[in-house]
Parts: structure tokens; C-alpha cells; sequence
């Protein structure tokens, strides 16, 4: 039974759709032997889409990327972004700190048409964990090790962990994602083991970008892909030895995952991204707020690295490598 008797979250769409199925709260599967190719070329809209309805935030993250301000989206441009979106699966209102916005339940009953994810530091969760239980797939908590990491390149670690348990009893879905530093390293098996008590579905590891605050850091805090790849692996073996129960993931920057999210900036420009070449490491493709998501698609570049990577194809898992 969860806080106030209430249900697990779910979401209201139907989860499978043709070949692809939204299953087990946090991931996308491929039906049947449909190739992803294949796939690619008869999409007419990304599985998936990350909208920015702040670029605000009361954390300052050491690797952030998203440093430069905007305005927030007004909540009739939201809905002309909304409407625009059709033929998208999944929705994540992201941010910024997309909790931060005081309309935010409105938001999401707004988007209540599609899977919705929503990344968070989860320092509001306390105050909003009540309004998103029902409605909310899954969320995904930003969160890179115990108290002493977490405070140096993050935040407020009590203030998080209130956020998450309050998130938890509401019987929300809940995964935690933490970006990988040489400085960090030492935490990840912790910081598997909190996962494992919060009973997420998934540690995802993030190697950092150099964009925004991670343009500061010292050159040592970026491991190549090797490093990454036997880091993984001793922490799988960790986590096979001690029965804990998150997955594990972590998603390379290489060729295969390049400009395979589609980003929408609080302003409606649709951006591919990561793209390497690119200076600010955005692509654009066009704009939400005047033209629909399907006509986007078709100037997109990056179609087969998009559902390679949202269906699991181009991340490391326990029995995939990188690549």
C-alpha cells in the first residue's frame, strides 16, 4: 500500500503501439524481428522528446550543460507545443528544474495524452509528489552518489532525499541518473546501493559533455570510453554480488548515439542533440510553436541513432558493450 492508499502511477496512453511496447514503467521494447532501419525509415515522429518548460534551476551542477537563460513557455504556448507534438510516444518535461514551476500539475495534466517522464533534482518533490502520483510514467532523479559527492558537484542531499522518498511513497515510478566524473567514481557503488533502496528501476550513467559549467572542469574529470566501459563492468559484477536490483545503463557518447535526442528549448526550437561538430552541441531542426512535430521529423538526421538509443541499442547494458 502506498502513502494515502493510493495506486502506483501509470500512464493513460495505451503502452503498445505496432512493433515498439512502453513497458515496466521506464523503457521502450522492440516487438517481433522489425529492424531498427527499418524502423527509421517508415517513422513519421521521434519515439521520444525532451521539452524544456524551464531553463531554471535552484541547483548549479558542476557538469551542467544548460546554463544559458530563456523564458519560461506561457502555458497557451505549451498547449500550441502540445498539439504539435502529436504522433510523439513519450513526453519528458524537463527543465532547468521543471518542478520549480509553480503551474507544474497543470502542465502535466496538459500533457496527459502522452507517456510522460519527468527528470527532477526532486527538492520540490515533497510539495508536488501528491498532484504527479496517477499521472507521471515514471520520474527520473538526478542523483550522483552519497552525501558527501552529492553536495560537492550537485546540491542539497537531505533536501533531494526528502524529495525522493516523498516521490516513492506516492508510489511513483523512480529511476536515478548520475553523470560519471574520475572524481566520482568512487561513490557509484553507493550510490547503486541507494538506488536498490529506493527500489528504482535503473541506474543510467551519463558521461559529461563539455558545454556550460563543464567547461570548467579539470581535463581529469573526463574518462574515455575504456575506463567508462571497466567501470561499468566491475559495478555490474558489484551488483550481481550483492543482489541488488536496479538495472544498470549507461549511455556513451560515440557515433552511434550522436544527435539522438530531440530537445524543444522553453522557446519551441526542436534541437538534435548531442551533435559533436556543433559548438553549443545542439542541431536545429525547426520550431513547435510553428510547425508540427511530424514535419521536424523529416529534416532530422539522426532518426536510426534515436530509436537505437531509446530502444536500447546503443546503450551499455550487463550483456551489451559499448560501441
Amino acid at each position: 500500500m502506498t502513502m494515502l492508499g493510493m495506486p502506483p502511477s501509470r500512464p493513460r496512453r495505451d503502452p503498445v503501439d505496432g512493433p515498439i511496447a512502453f513497458t515496466g514503467g521506464h523503457h521502450f521494447t522492440l516487438q517481433g524481428d522489425t529492424g531498427i532501419e527499418k524502423l527509421a525509415q517508415e517513422a513519421t515522429a521521434p519515439l521520444s522528446v525532451i521539452l524544456q518548460v524551464t531553463k531554471r534551476c535552484d541547483f548549479d551542477c558542476s557538469f551542467c550543460s544548460e546554463t544559458l537563460q530563456m523564458p519560461d513557455p506561457t502555458m497557451r504556448e505549451l498547449d500550441t507545443i502540445h498539439g504539435n507534438l502529436a504522433g510523439t510516444k513519450r513526453v519528458f518535461l524537463s527543465g532547468g528544474e521543471p518542478l520549480l514551476r509553480r503551474d507544474f500539475p497543470d502542465i502535466v495534466d496538459l500533457y496527459q495524452d502522452f507517456i510522460i517522464g519527468v527528470p527532477t533534482n526532486a527538492t520540490r518533490g515533497v510539495e508536488l509528489a501528491e498532484h504527479l502520483a496517477g499521472k507521471v510514467a515514471y520520474v527520473n532523479i538526478g542523483f550522483d552518489g552519497p552525501r558527501s559527492i552529492f553536495a560537492r558537484v550537485r546540491g542539497d542531499y537531505d533536501k533531494a532525499i526528502r524529495g525522493a522518498k516523498a516521490m516513492i511513497g506516492y508510489g511513483l515510478p523512480v529511476s536515478l541518473s548520475a553523470v560519471v566524473l574520475r572524481s566520482t567514481l568512487h561513490g557509484l557503488p553507493y550510490l547503486l546501493q541507494i538506488a536498490d533502496v529506493f527500489d528504482a528501476g535503473k541506474l543510467k550513467l551519463i558521461l559529461p559533455l563539455r558545454k556550460g559549467n563543464a567547461l570548467g572542469l579539470d581535463e581529469r574529470e573526463f574518462i574515455g570510453l575504456e575506463e567508462a566501459r571497466d567501470v561499468f563492468d566491475r559495478l555490474t559484477e558489484l551488483r550481481a554480488t550483492h543482489d541488488w536490483r536496479p538495472a544498470v545503463r549507461m549511455t556513451p557518447w560515440t557515433e552511434s548515439t550522436e544527435g539522438h535526442m530531440v530537445v524543444v528549448e522553453p522557446n519551441g526550437l526542436a534541437q538534435a542533440w548531442p551533435v559533436y561538430d556543433r559548438s553549443n552541441l545542439f542541431l536545429p531542426l525547426g520550431n513547435l510553436l510553428k510547425e508540427p512535430i511530424t514535419t521536424i521529423w523529416e529534416r532530422y538526421p539522426y532518426k536510426a541513432n534515436h530509436l537505437a538509443k531509446y530502444l536500447g541499442a546503443s546503450i551499455q547494458t550487463a550483456d551489451r558493450p559499448v560501441v
